[in-house]
């Protein structure tokens, strides 16, 4: 056998020794979830927007950049300095006191920021969280991955009070944590997500009867407070393998007085306006504003698109979502805020932008601080 071929061999080895050891530790960490089977895959296979073993955007989407695109990305991430990426300063984050939490809020509707697009809502006398990802790294290696600006909380999760329902948009690193829902399981009454996420929660210990499924347009209701999961444009995946093999949503939240709407991770697309047709006008926004690029603009909304999925959803006031925690694009971390504040003011748009801990009481404290400055 010649020193070539020897090599050649040694090599292909290598190359399948690393890619059963990559599946193997896949397959043995539950971070990186569950595979849906039974009855739960049926339900998924039912739905019109799976085909072809994935699901489907509302609208048709290209999300291959191509290999000039990656020659790009992988240019701009090595070797261009993308300036002031991240904060060189310590974060102002406002500290929420165990007590402050003892009740619940039930005479307004008050939201607080956990930085990024994590949110507890105080909506008629119940507390929900929206997309908890409370951990250091949107990863699921504990030792790498991107880091989360400042280390605290407004409050450690073992300080939070009882969790009525918990709402996932998709099951993504930066908005599915494994640890925030071990963390949070015991603590909390109900889940609800796209199908499939399901899977990921089972495998992390919480109960099937705390468990529901939606597809798009699918409505539930817990103690008069109504769900819908509406459509995103986006994609979903946690290994190699699953992409695009859960289903992800935004979240339309209706209560007595107040009507919210959360897009979770979405690019822009028309089907804001068929969501602000059918259930708005909304009290509030959660738009997401952060970590786009021109290379993947069909699944991050750009600022300016922002602001429009605002408008043709109706909205009264709008909180840009999806920055101030974590550098997952090549944008400076200011970018979206100054982008997102110009455009809104050339609409008339009434924003908020509170500080990570901060509470907006609608209808009654609108935080309006330029605090990233």
């Amino acid at each position: 056998m010649t020193l070539k071929r020897i090599i050649s061999y040694t090599f292909l080895f290598l190359l399948l020794l690393i890619g059963v050891a990559g599946c193997s530790f896949m397959q043995l960490s539950p971070q990186f979830g569950a595979e849906a089977k039974g009855k739960r895959l049926q339900a998924m296979q039912a739905s019109p927007h799976y085909h072809d073993g994935v699901f489907h955007n509302p609208v048709e989407t290209n999300m291959d950049i191509g290999f000039k695109g990656y020659v790009k990305m992988i240019r701009s991430r090595f070797f261009d300095e993308v300036e002031n990426q991240e904060p060189d300063w310590y974060l102002p984050v406002d500290k929420i006191a165990p007590e402050r939490l003892e009740k619940v809020q039930d005479t307004a509707t008050v939201i607080t920021w956990f930085g990024h697009s994590a949110f507890l809502i105080e909506l008629d006398g119940k507390r929900l969280l929206v997309d908890p990802m409370l951990g250091e790294r949107a990863s699921p290696i504990s030792f790498m991955g991107p880091k989360r600006f400042n280390e605290e909380l407004p409050i450690p999760i073992e300080d939070l009070p009882y969790i009525d329902a918990i709402l996932i948009s998709h099951d993504h690193y930066d908005h599915l944590d494994y640890g925030s829902i071990k963390q949070l399981a015991d603590k909390t009454g109900h889940f609800y997500v796209a199908l499939g996420v399901g899977a990921h929660l089972e495998r992390w210990g919480v109960p099937a009867e705390k468990i529901t499924e939606l597809d798009w347009w699918d409505e539930a209701e817990m103690a008069g407070i109504k769900f819908v999961a509406t459509p995103a444009r986006h994609f979903s995946g946690r290994g190699f393998s699953d992409r695009m093999k859960t289903l992800w949503a935004s979240w339309v939240i209706v209560g007595k007085e107040d009507r919210i709407f959360f897009s979770g991770d979405t690019g822009y697309f028309d089907g804001f306006k068929e969501i602000g047709e059918k259930y708005g006008p909304f009290d509030i926004t959660l738009l997401e504003c952060g970590q786009y690029n021109e290379l993947w603009s069909s699944i991050h909304m750009m600022p300016e698109q922002t602001v429009q999925a605002h408008l043709d959803l109706k909205g009264k006031l709008m909180m840009p979502i999806h920055w101030g925690a974590f550098a997952l694009a090549l944008h400076s971390w200011t970018d979206p805020i100054e982008r997102v504040t110009k455009a809104a003011k050339s609409q008339g748009i009434m924003m908020t932008t509170p500080r990570i801990g901060q509470s907006i009481i609608l209808g009654r404290q609108t935080p309006r601080s330029k605090w990233w400055e």
